[in-house]
């Protein structure tokens, strides 16, 4: 039986496949855009297109995420804190803090025994998440990755504000009075990360785990261990946990 988790989350949607022998054998990932449902259409040709028909007797689909309910040939919806914790487990072992950054929420999940024991979620604020970097990355009219590569050189500059808007103000307040671009990048993302570290020190401890769209970002994942006192512990895949964990559990449905 072949598994497929649909993840579709407010910035990105990710598919990703589980072959007969539990292996990852397939992942995609696009922008959801404006509507959740044709980024589940998208998802659902990109897969036809690597082979998979959703619509055969031997594959079973699970939906998760932030648009879950749009996404009509899955079997099964499943919360993202559920298909989080066993992708994570999957990915990382059964037992640890997974943290997951994504576009407009942070999750903390605690694992015990290969299970989701707790979880915590910040998703009444942008700022922590990857869409707090997306724009102020587009303020300093950089990419993403610029601004880490910036913020290794850069000196800390304190970006105080709790909000998004009012976090937006102050960098274009520092970049009027002429402060270095890398200082900049420095705050911000120092700015995230220790909202992230303070969300992540009300869970069990290490070992940690990141996952979601910052996976890859090597200077977040530096900055986030040196703020909670542990390595963090990541990989290319972990940004698929969610639509991973989906999938195991579309296994199950067999």
């Amino acid at each position: 039986m072949i598994g497929i988790g649909i993840d579709i989350g407010s910035t990105a949607a990710k598919a990703a496949v589980v072959d007969g022998e539990g292996l990852v054998a397939w992942t995609c990932v696009q922008p959801t855009g404006f509507s959740s449902v044709d980024a589940s259409e998208r998802l659902r040709e990109a897969l036809a297109a690597a082979g998979y028909d959703v619509a055969t007797d031997d594959v079973r689909v699970v939906a998760t995420g932030y648009g879950r309910v749009a996404v009509p040939y899955a079997h099964k919806v499943v919360t993202e804190i559920t298909c989080h914790g066993t992708g994570a487990v999957r990915l990382f072992g059964d037992h640890g803090t997974v943290i997951d950054v994504g576009g407009q929420d942070t999750k903390v999940i605690t694992i015990k025994g290969g299970r989701v024991a707790k979880f915590a979620m910040n998703d009444k604020c942008a700022a922590g998440t990857g869409r707090f970097l997306e724009i102020m990355a587009d303020r300093l009219g950089i990419s993403q990755q610029q601004m880490a590569d910036l913020a290794r050189s850069g000196e800390p500059t304190k970006i105080s504000s709790m909000c998004t808007v009012f976090a937006e103000s102050e960098v274009i307040s520092l970049i009027g009075r002429g402060e270095p671009r890398e200082n900049i990048a420095r705050g911000v993302i120092e700015s995230v990360v220790s909202r992230v570290a303070t969300m992540a020190s009300q869970a069990a401890g290490a070992p940690y785990y990141l996952t979601g769209g910052l996976c890859e970002n090597a200077y977040v994942v530096e900055r986030l261990g040196a703020l909670v006192g542990s390595p963090v512990t990541t990989s290319p895949q972990a940004r698929f946990a969610g639509a991973i964990g989906a999938a195991i559990r579309a296994q199950a449905l067999a």
